[in-house]
């Protein structure tokens, strides 16, 4: 059996080959914010039964990270439910992009790379429009 020597045989592309572009952050932060609100999303169930579960102390101290006591939220749960709007917004965004894409739309570079920008700038917009409104709008 012959065998070609390595140079004469194709190579196939990495990551050092392709040019970076907005189309593929938008893919990788579709993927890394739908598991991440799956695994985040998971553990403030299990931590919220558990605290369900341990009593009224427990519950009040879970209650305690994620509401509002005297005016202040606690920062952490600040940084989780600002991480986790943004995160969804983020997943919506780009699902909608994908579910434009299955059409057969979007697929010209210009156009592709404009919806990939559209989706970030939406996200952000959105987060700090849902929570501008759960601080001043009420």
């Amino acid at each position: 059996m012959a065998t070609a020597s390595p140079k004469s045989r194709p190579l196939s592309p990495h990551l050092g080959v392709w040019k970076w572009g907005t189309h593929m952050l938008v893919s990788i932060l579709h993927r890394i914010t739908g598991d991440g609100m799956a695994l985040v999303g998971t553990v403030l169930v299990v931590w919220w039964l558990a605290a369900l579960a341990g009593g009224p102390e427990s519950y009040a101290a879970f209650m305690d990270v994620f509401t509002v006591k005297g005016g202040a939220l606690n920062i952490i749960g600040y940084i989780v439910g600002v991480g986790l709007t943004l995160c969804f917004f983020q997943h919506m965004a780009s699902g909608i992009r994908h579910l434009v894409l299955d059409t057969g739309a979007g697929y010209e570079l210009k156009t592709n790379k404009m919806f990939a920008t559209l989706t970030m700038v939406f996200s952000v917009l959105a987060t700090l429009a849902f929570w501008a409104y759960q601080i001043w709008g009420k």
